[in-house]
């Protein structure tokens, strides 16, 4: 027998699968995560791991597939509160006609914390443990986030018309650094500037903007050729296409996440890959907008750190992210004429690394790897529809749904078990959505 003594940790998690994410592509079998301090301390094999550690507690997922957390790289969660209030519109008409007028009436701190709690447990049931949130209030966003233990990089709102959050240009930035400092350094919120687009933000907020980006090391995270009457606009007022007007300001470089991106040359796709710009592609709520097609192989191919998001559910109408990971890599199959085109590894991938280094935090989440944050996601492979299994990856992206998820864990702390939340009262969920239905329908 050996004389040394087992190493105590706080959890070990025994799965039939592993897919790390990095190295790509990679599928291990009969592996354990060991999880201590709420980060990754080890993956070896399950023998190994029984032998070497003496765990507090053990998660045995005999028929399960174990994935990094899924980031939901573009969100704009309050926003479930307005899930199907109006379909079938072209952006433009959804917005000025219905979604603008909607949010004046129910903007407040209580509608965005009731949106985001709402959102929380939604991801949370897909696998999701981290977004990037763009919308008003973000001291209310960040707050609810940060009391769920739910990673967020919450955006600090500028554009150029008063709000319920900000009247001036000035209250909009005096209001985003108060935030920015409330939650400097906080081990699961982060900040980034999100002006909103380039028709609905001058040009002296973007240079201040690109300014306080530069100082404060935060990302920069904007719409940004969502439609082609976006660029016809954009050419006939400035002269020039949106994103030629953000590089001319300075802020096209590796703090952009630049997000829909469905009209672009190849210029554009080189200038962003030479810049280290991320993009963001959301591809169900540009079709349902009928927005246009990113271009998300040639962007792969040229380079570019492609992501995911799901958009609002105004416009989605849902923050499924496995079934954004399926359209995406259908769709770029069809747009492309190439089947192999956005492979199931690399919309994968596209769903949390690439969704995880977009937002500035590649070395802290998004793959499986040792001093990493355990934020995981276990997804059971033993469902009728999903049986036989020849490819792990494959049947995740092309046959898995959310449906399927069983458990979740953040920072190592468990949110999801056997498809159970923790600490969140879907009776009481339930009660807050039906109400904020009746106010926003009278």
């Amino acid at each position: 027998m050996s004389s040394i003594e087992p190493i105590p940790v706080d959890s070990v998690i025994e799965a039939r699968w592993v897919v790390p994410v990095e190295p790509h592509g990679v599928v291990l079998e009969r592996q354990a995560v060991v999880v201590d301090g709420g980060r990754v301390r080890e993956l070896l094999d399950i023998a190994a791991a029984q032998r070497r550690y003496a765990p507090r507690a053990v998660r045995v997922l005999d028929e399960h597939v174990l994935i990094p957390g899924l980031v939901n790289a573009h969100t704009h969660n309050p926003m479930t509160l307005m899930r199907g209030i109006a379909d079938d519109l072209p952006l433009m008409t959804w917005l000025r006609e219905h979604i603008w007028p909607a949010e004046a009436r129910a903007m407040s701190a209580e509608f965005v914390h009731d949106g985001v709690e709402l959102a929380i447990a939604e991801m949370l049931r897909g696998g999701t443990t981290c977004c990037n949130e763009n919308y008003f209030f973000p001291d209310a966003q960040a707050a609810t986030y940060r009391r769920h233990g739910f990673r967020a990089l919450v955006g600090l709102p500028v554009i150029e018309f008063p709000s319920a959050w900000a009247r001036t240009r000035e209250e909009y930035f005096d209001k985003a650094l108060a935030v920015h400092d409330e939650y400097r350094g906080d081990g699961l919120i982060g900040t980034a500037f999100a002006p909103h687009a380039p028709y609905t933000v001058g040009n002296e907020s973007f240079e201040r903007v690109r300014m306080l980006s530069d100082q404060l090391d935060v990302p920069v995270h904007v719409h940004v050729h969502e439609t082609a009457q976006e660029v016809e606009d954009s050419r006939r007022e400035h002269g020039v296409r949106p994103l030629a007007r953000l590089q001319g300001l300075g802020l096209v470089n590796d703090h952009l996440i630049a997000v829909h991106m469905t009209q672009l040359d190849e210029h554009e796709i080189r200038l962003c890959a030479e810049a280290g710009v991320s993009v963001v592609h959301c591809p169900e709520s540009n079709l349902k907008l009928a927005s246009g097609f990113c271009p998300s192989e040639a962007l792969r191919r040229a380079g570019v750190n492609v992501a995911l998001g799901t958009d609002g559910c105004a416009s989605n109408n849902d923050l499924d992210m496995f079934g954004e990971m399926r359209t995406a890599a259908l769709l770029a199959k069809g747009v492309s004429g190439d089947a192999s085109a956005f492979d199931a590894a690399f919309a994968l991938r596209a769903a949390t690394l690439n969704a995880a280094k977009a937002l500035g935090w590649g070395e802290r989440i998004g793959s499986i790897e040792p001093g990493k944050a355990a934020d995981l996601a276990a997804v059971r492979l033993d469902a009728l529809e999903l049986l036989p299994v020849f490819n792990v990856i494959s049947q995740l992206v092309y046959a898995g749904g959310r449906q399927h998820v069983s458990d979740v864990w953040i920072a190592g702390v468990p949110k999801l078990v056997d498809g159970a939340l923790v600490d969140m009262d879907p009776a009481a969920l339930r009660a807050k959505a039906r109400e904020w239905g009746e106010r926003l329908r009278g």
